[in-house]
């Protein structure tokens, strides 16, 4: 068994996909990692997976719900007593098309759960230990807040926010606090699944490195970032993009 690091981190959203892979990066180097996700019988597995409940800890509930937030964080430090690293990874996009097509309701929901939970969240960990013990933040964006995203804009509108805001915090909360973000393109999970599910080979034959990106390449760069190899980097957002963005160069 890996040695205990002594660190904990709070991965939301990770009872599969990349929130998973996050927690999975980090308990394999020894963190203790605790994560939250709607499906509790889905998370009760992961917890499993990770290696039962002295090194995961899983808190069922929807992350813009303030009160499970709340209680999230209370859970992780009476069990594990501290939260070393935040990684702020849930994310929906419950409308495709035009943004001239889509509600105003559905938009404040994207913006509620992408970014104000973000806030919320980054908010209760800091006060609970990162102000005083000092750690790391990294929140997971996408390459649709890079530019303009075919039939997901106001997805697109909301990571580009979740990239300011990386920004801004990591201004703010040095130099005890690192901030910074990911933001990767087509991985294959079940949430991004509509699209690539149709037309994958055609789809990675366009990327340089010619696939698309799985959950475990977003981990292990989330894993670095929140590591003492990364101790002189904060406010950046690290592309992962299989070397898509070149064309944009060409």
């Amino acid at each position: 068994m890996t040695a205990d690091s002594g660190k904990v981190a709070l991965v939301t959203g990770a009872s599969r996909g990349i929130g998973f892979a996050v927690a999975e990066a980090l308990a394999a180097r020894g963190d203790r990692v605790v994560i939250t996700g709607r499906d509790k019988a889905a998370l009760d597995e992961a917890v499993a997976a990770l290696g039962g409940e002295e090194r995961a800890l899983g808190v069922a509930g929807k992350s813009h719900d303030p009160e499970h937030r709340e209680a999230t964080v209370a859970a992780a430090t009476e069990r594990f007593g501290r939260i070393d690293y935040l990684v702020n990874n849930v994310g929906t996009n419950p409308v495709f098309g035009n943004v001239m097509d889509v509600s105003l309701d559905a938009i404040r929901k994207i913006f509620d759960i992408n970014l104000v939970a973000t806030v919320g969240w980054t908010q209760l960990v800091y006060r609970a230990w990162l102000a005083e013990h000092g750690g790391a933040v990294v929140n997971v964006s996408s390459v649709g807040g890079l530019g303009p995203a075919l039939g997901i804009g106001m997805y697109g509108a909301s990571k580009a926010a979740m990239i300011q805001l990386t920004q801004q915090l990591a201004y703010e909360l040095a130099p005890d606090v690192r901030v910074n973000a990911v933001a990767p393109a087509v991985v294959k999970t079940r949430f991004a699944e509509a699209l690539y599910a149709d037309h994958e080979t055609e789809l990675a034959a366009r990327y340089p490195l010619k696939r698309l990106g799985v959950p475990q390449d977003v981990g292990g760069a989330v894993a670095f970032l929140l590591s003492e190899q990364a101790s002189w980097v904060t406010g950046q957002t690290l592309v992962l993009d299989g070397g898509m963005g070149l064309h944009a160069g060409v």
